[in-house]
């Protein structure tokens, strides 16, 4: 029971990152830009610490620090920018599936097996965002701001790609979220004084309560937790967070599912389901 509820409690903490940045955005007095660079130096913070508490030092150096730090960007600035104009569970779902897809193309690259359920749910969860980008449908969906979310989606496949090599997945991404604050966090900021004249209280509270708390302490739960489960169990949790992201948002923010929504949202997560969990045929033996 401790486990599952700390599962339930990290995926809600994933899936609230989007509902915090839409409604940032919607109504906090905050431009992307500026909501990312706080939400970067409160995740580097927050993460930092962690590192400081739980491993005693904090490791900068890493062969393929560049790649995470710019997978990281990419994501985050991405993301930020697209919340302008998706609804927050929409946003979630276009994420998620372009990961997949990502990792996916990444796998192929690599030169992995790929087996023939990895392909159909590669072309399924395809099929699903094609449907939701297409302008003229019901979900309206922008295809400037649903542009930025895909690309988001392929820097966290990429940065998911690269943790695959971390020994330390909580040192790892507290470095990258540390280096990529000190790169970003000043010109964040100026640019977004620039656009705003200055960012409201509201918008800053929520960025820091998404870096910091949803991010930061979202992601030390998950590695913490992550061990101790199968990874077909860990697939399936992360197969809620756009579920849960679009619940929250008709709860916090008003937004409302459309059938096109809904059965795109099938075929994405479907997809997603059939690439990443296995399937074996349970064999049953006579006693004599």
């Amino acid at each position: 029971m401790r486990l599952f509820l700390l599962v339930t409690l990290t995926m809600i903490a994933f899936a609230a990152n989007s509902v915090l940045n839409r409604m940032a955005l919607a109504g906090g007095g905050i431009d992307a830009i500026a909501f990312g660079a706080i939400r970067l130096v409160a995740g580097a913070v927050m993460l930092g610490a962690l590192c400081l508490v739980l491993r005693g030092k904090m490791r900068l150096g890493s062969a393929h620090r560049a790649a995470g730090v710019g997978a990281l960007l990419l994501y985050l600035f991405g993301f930020s920018y697209a919340y302008e104009a998706l609804d927050a569970g929409l946003g979630a779902l276009v994420l998620f599936g372009v990961v997949q897809i990502t990792m996916f193309a990444g796998g192929l690259i690599a030169g992995e097996a790929m087996p023939r359920r990895r392909w159909i749910g590669a072309v399924l969860a395809m099929t699903g965002l094609i449907w939701l980008l297409l302008p003229g449908g019901s979900a309206q969906v922008s295809l400037l701001h649903g542009g930025a979310m895909a690309i988001a989606g392929v820097g966290w496949g990429l940065y998911s790609l690269a943790g695959r090599r971390a020994g330390d997945a909580l040192q790892d991404t507290g470095a990258n979220f540390v280096i990529a604050a000190l790169i970003c966090a000043l010109p964040g900021l100026w640019l977004g004084e620039i656009a705003t004249g200055g960012p409201g209280i509201e918008g800053v509270l929520l960025a820091v309560i998404c870096g910091a708390v949803t991010s930061g302490l979202g992601y030390a739960l998950w590695y913490s937790v992550l061990p101790q489960l199968q990874a077909s169990v860990a697939a399936v949790a992360q197969l809620t967070v756009p579920v849960i992201a679009m619940a929250g948002g008709m709860v916090f923010l008003g937004e409302v599912l459309t059938l096109q929504v809904v059965l795109a949202s099938v075929l994405v997560l479907g997809g997603v389901a059939v690439s990443v969990l296995r399937y074996s045929r349970t064999r049953t033996s006579k006693g004599s």
